[in-house]
């Protein structure tokens, strides 16, 4: 893999690049679309293609769950197994060590309330994780029994996912742990990150992509002296990117501060990740700090769910469920090139949604998919021509 910066923002950290993998180059700063079991969640291969999307995140914990990774790596790894021939990344599971753990314990979890603020949240249920030096071990889902994950185990599985990007084991931790627990758990994930690099070196023949390459997980939490340290620590060790992981404190102003304290600590040559965060203000916020990609779940989520992006609308979201819309002719979003606003109304998708017609989940996912593309296509445009990204000028027209 190969990280090319091609345009720096003269007043801000943004910049512009190309990411060139094995299976196809990446222009940066993107959208990473996920696909959690292989699939994004009502779209076919060809769908994304034609928006546009330029790579995808699977998920290591659900993938070894069903269908296992040996399995998808006897079948070609997932560029074969899925049909999707374009980049592809995996998560280590991390997050589910976190979400089905501390975020049980905490009632926090991916989407809201992600930054809870200052109240203790109801908790969701006991933990389903036991955190250990040598590892963690996870309840599955779909039968109880429990799975170990150690870092590496991790990147055995994914090298036999073959992924183009992978990332190693790493302990999440909530907003509500506090400095003690957070600075072990960073040095935890520390000493897993040195485990999983020897592992990525001795399994270089194990998987179908030798490519490979294995992104550090920045942690530390909302505390800046750790996040700098965790930032120094990860960034000499010799990995090809990074991602910003773990709490990113209470508010999205705490995670701008994380930003700011993180990325100076970090190489400047190799690409940067912000993993789980997709709304429109915190990527342009985030991009001019310094982000190169993100992922994030919530818009392909939020489309089955009833909410559309659009530029018309306060806070870029549409409810089609509103029965104002019955007879409202127009597409989702005026000047929107993607499939659905090409041609159908948001009267249909009403009619769609509130029927619970499998066709709408489609539609709706086909819009809010391009809308991120396009967004990311209009910031990349913005660095180009030397101006600081920010919504007003990238979605008014």
């Amino acid at each position: 893999m190969e990280f090319r910066i091609e345009a720096r923002d003269p007043r801000s950290e943004a910049r512009t690049g190309t990411i060139i993998t094995a299976h196809g180059r990446v222009e940066t700063p993107a959208f990473v679309a996920v696909a959690t079991r292989a699939t994004v969640k009502a779209l076919s291969v060809d769908d994304l293609r034609e928006i546009g999307v330029q790579i995808l995140i699977g998920n290591t914990y659900h993938l070894v769950l069903r269908p296992g990774a040996e399995l998808v790596g006897d079948l070609g790894g997932l560029h074969h197994f899925s049909a999707w021939d374009g980049p592809w990344m995996t998560d280590s599971g991390g997050f589910q060590v976190f979400s089905l753990g501390a975020g049980m314990e905490h009632g926090v979890g991916k989407i809201a309330p992600i930054f809870p603020g200052e109240e203790i949240p109801r908790p969701k249920g006991e933990s389903l994780v036991r955190v250990e030096e040598e590892g963690v071990w996870v309840k599955s889902l779909l039968d109880g029994s429990w799975i170990h994950f150690t870092p590496e185990g991790v990147i055995r599985w994914e090298r036999l996912l073959g992924a183009d990007i992978i990332l190693p084991l790493d302990e999440c931790t909530s907003p509500f742990h506090d400095r003690d627990y957070t600075t072990r758990a960073m040095e935890r994930t520390h000493r897993w990150a040195e485990r999983a690099l020897a592992a990525f070196e001795k399994t270089r023949d194990i998987g179908p992509n030798p490519h490979q390459k294995i992104f550090g997980i920045v942690q530390g939490g909302a505390y800046e002296d750790l996040r700098r340290r965790s930032a120094r620590v990860i960034g000499g060790m010799g990995f090809s990117g990074f991602a910003i992981g773990g709490s990113l404190g209470r508010s999205k102003e705490d995670m701008y501060r994380v930003l700011e304290w993180t990325i100076p600590e970090l190489p400047p040559e190799r690409p940067r990740h912000l993993l789980g965060i997709g709304t429109v203000g915190d990527i342009v916020e985030s991009v001019v700090r310094g982000i190169d990609m993100f992922d994030c779940a919530a818009p392909t989520r939020m489309a089955r769910n009833g909410t559309l992006l659009c530029v018309e609308e306060e806070g870029f979201r549409l409810h089609i469920k509103s029965a104002h819309f019955r007879r409202d002719g127009r597409p989702i979003e005026e000047g929107c090139d993607c499939p659905t606003c090409r041609r159908y109304s948001r009267a249909f998708l009403h009619h769609l949604f509130r029927c619970g017609e499998l066709t709408y989940y489609r539609l709706a996912t086909l819009h809010n998919l391009r809308f991120m593309v396009r967004l990311m296509t209009r910031i990349r445009h913005a660095i180009r021509a030397g101006r600081t990204p920010s919504p007003p000028e990238l979605l008014g027209g």
